[in-house]
This record gives C-alpha cells, structure tokens and sequence, in this order.
C-alpha cells in the first residue's frame, strides 16, 4: 500500500448541528378590533398557535392564516382556564370591565409565559390597584405588560401596535428557549 495514495485523517469534523425548533408558542388574543385583526396578520407568520376570542362573531374575517382558530364565545374565562401552561395572553377588547375580569383570571395563573394587556400607564396604575384589591401579590404585578409592545414604537396605527407587540411575544419565545421569564411589566429586559 502507498501511503502517498492514502487519505490523511487530521481529525473529525462535524457540521453544525441544527437546534431542534422550539414548539410553536400558544397564543390566546382576546379581541377582534382593528388591532386584533392586524396583529392575526402578523402572527399568522409566526411560529404560533392563536387562540382568537371575542364574543361578537360577525368581526372576525371570513379568512384567517392557518394556524390561527377562532372562538367566538361570551365566556372567555373558559378559555384562560383552559389554555396550556407557557401560554401567551395578549388582552385588547373593547371593554375596560372585561379587560379587567380576564385580567383577574390570568393573574390567578402561575404558569403563563407572557401576559400583555393593550392600554395607557394610567389603565395599568388602576387596573394594579384593583387587583391588589382582588387578592394578586403586588410582587407580581410586574408579570402583567401594560402597554405592551417593545419601548420605542410610539405610533398608535394598528399595524404599528401590531409590529411591537410581535417583536415582545419573540423576545419572550427566545427567552423561554433558555427556560427565563421576561417581565415586561415595568422595567424592561427584567427576569422574573
């Protein structure tokens, strides 16, 4: 055997190994006004499953992206008590009153990923009042996002709050990957 004809082995190489995907993050939107609609857009290319609640039917489209399903219900509590540990709850509706009941219920949870709820810091610094008055430690009241989306995007049009809503809920899905909590409550980038 010549040994000029021989492969010379210098050592093993190996591909980068790809990570396994994450499995999608389970999304529960409650509300179907135009910055529901705007965010399902989004979302529906997304590595997610979407839950899409409102109790008024005709305001859901006759069309949605395939990983979304949409509930068409006037007991949304169901569907809090009913989502998956690591879910996402994402609050917008039309009533204050409703936003506050769904607000009540998911903090009652301990096992949510992200909790984001559409409104202005004076709707936070009440709804915080009230749910101390309904028995939530004040220590977790950082665990609910109010106003949601990253810091920065200060333009109210619905895609705009739609953009920076998505862009928080993929920092929350990366920060879940590593087995954290994000919460975005008050100070951003602060790990529960």
């Amino acid at each position: 055997m010549d040994l000029l004809q021989e492969p010379v082995i210098i050592g093993r190489r190996h591909g980068l190994s790809t990570p396994l995907a994450a499995p999608p993050t389970h999304i529960v939107l409650f509300g179907a006004g135009h910055v529901g609609h705007a965010l399902v857009k989004l979302l529906g290319m997304l590595p997610c499953v979407v839950q899409w609640v409102d109790a008024r039917d005709e305001l859901f489209p006759d069309e949605v992206p395939g990983n979304v399903e949409i509930e068409a219900t006037d007991t949304p509590d169901v569907i809090v008590d009913s989502a998956p540990a690591g879910a996402c709850f994402l609050v917008m509706t039309h009533d204050h009153s409703l936003d506050f009941s769904l607000a009540v219920r998911i903090m009652r949870r301990n096992d949510f990923a992200y909790f984001g709820m559409i409104g202005s810091k004076t709707k936070r610094v009440k709804f915080e009042r009230r749910l101390m008055d309904r028995g939530v430690d004040p220590r977790r009241l950082t665990e609910m996002t109010c106003p949601i989306g990253v810091e920065g995007i200060v333009d109210k049009a619905p895609a705009s709050i739609a953009v920076a809503v998505c862009a928080q809920l993929m920092q929350v899905r990366a920060l879940s990957q590593y087995g954290a909590r994000l919460c975005l409550g008050r100070e951003p980038e602060r790990f529960c």
